[in-house]
Formats: C-alpha cells, sequence, structure tokens
C-alpha cells in the first residue's frame, strides 16, 4: 500500500484525500486496471474508516437509512 497512513494524516487531510477519491471513484470503476481498482477500494476503506474511527458522534441523516426514509416518507415502517 502506498500512501500517507490513515492514522497519520490529519483531519484536514484525511478529509482532502476522502473527497478526491470520492470523486475519482466511477472513473477508476469504468476504466482502470484491475489493480488500479483493487488499490482504490482498499485506499478508500481504510481512510473511511479512519473517518468513522474520529468521527463516532457524526450526525446520521435519517434519511440515508431505510427506515428513516420509509418513514419520513409515510410509507410501512
Amino acid at each position: 500500500m502506498t500512501g500517507v497512513p490513515p492514522p497519520a494524516l490529519t483531519d484536514e487531510a484525511l478529509d482532502r484525500e476522502l473527497h478526491h477519491l470520492h470523486e475519482t471513484r466511477n472513473d477508476t470503476f469504468l476504466h482502470g486496471s484491475e489493480d488500479a481498482l483493487m488499490f482504490h477500494t482498499a485506499r478508500t476503506s481504510d481512510l473511511e474508516q479512519e473517518y468513522l474511527r474520529r468521527n463516532p458522534d457524526r450526525v446520521i441523516d435519517a434519511r440515508r437509512t431505510r427506515h428513516g426514509s420509509r418513514e419520513l416518507s409515510g410509507q410501512d415502517a
């Protein structure tokens, strides 16, 4: 694995890295080699896990859960 280990990144650098990886995901998926896609997936997972570790109390939008989305739209949960 290359790149700065996720725990060594500042919060700002972690946010920047995640933003960039999310921006480039579709292009990597459609046009990257198998190795590029595997690296992209692994790096994204590592950075996302670090983000979750640092932000255990982040605000969860109810619309981003199946139950919350159904409840907000008036459907049976």
